[in-house]
């Protein structure tokens, strides 16, 4: 993904006095910048167009941000960065668990928020971007298309993911067999600041297993190391993906 002028920036936030001459400062970065004051009118402009990565405000009249940040990581596999107030840091907790990719608390420095902005691009880029970029995984009779960002049991059926929740799937499968910690696994799936918010693997790890497992008490195919963290138990090839 290039930034600057083809980068689309969707900026959802109540507040006009600082949505406005943020969205200016971004444009003059580089960024083409729409503005949504509230969850209603952020819907209404993601069916006219997808951007690149949505910044977020969690508190908002009726929609919060949360639920838009669900709709947003479950359906449109969006990168999404949320604005908090200082001490929001439950509702922090929160959207990383649900699948924002980042936050940014208020007040904050713009300058800093564009560097936020371009490492959320560039770990979405390269998530959506294999080695081999035909190849599926294939694993323990499951199939997952990293292009596509479609998963598919061993029966057949798709299987919807989040966006984190297929980051994090794909850094098991690129190290199948291998106990990750909840630091590498922080690291590779959302990085920065997540840190704090160990709890966030441990949740999402939760919602894969309710997926994939049989039985999600007792998981055989994500299985936790204690003390050491998670690991798949399967062995992983890669194949060309279909034509269709």
């Amino acid at each position: 993904m290039t930034e600057g002028a083809s980068t689309r920036l969707l900026l959802v936030d109540d507040e006009a006095s600082l949505r406005e001459p943020l969205a200016e400062y971004l444009a003059r970065q580089g960024f083409v910048v729409r503005q949504a004051e509230d969850a209603a009118k952020a819907r209404s402009a993601l069916l006219e167009e997808t951007p690149d990565l949505v910044l977020l405000d969690i508190m908002m009249p009726g929609e919060d941000g949360l639920s838009l940040c669900r709709h947003l990581s479950e359906s449109k596999n969006l990168p999404v960065i949320m604005l908090t107030a200082k001490g929001e840091s439950m509702d922090r907790i929160v959207g990383l668990e649900i699948g924002a990719d980042d936050y940014v608390a208020k007040p904050f420095e713009p300058r800093e928020l564009v560097a936020r902005i371009r490492s959320v691009l560039r770990r979405a880029s390269k998530a959506s971007s294999p080695t081999d970029e035909d190849a599926l995984y294939e694993f323990d009779g499951w199939k997952l298309d990293p292009l596509k960002r479609k998963l598919t049991d061993p029966e057949g059926t798709i299987v919807p993911v989040s966006s984190a929740e297929f980051r994090l799937l794909v850094a098991f499968l690129n190290h199948p067999r291998q106990v990750l910690d909840r630091d590498r696994l922080l690291d590779m799936v959302q990085g920065r600041e997540a840190h704090l918010f160990d709890r966030a693997v441990d949740n999402q790890v939760s919602r894969l297993r309710r997926k994939m497992e049989h039985d999600s008490r007792d998981p055989k195919l994500i299985q936790t190391v204690w003390g050491g963290g998670y690991r798949l138990a399967a062995d992983v090839r890669r194949r060309p993906a279909d034509k269709d």
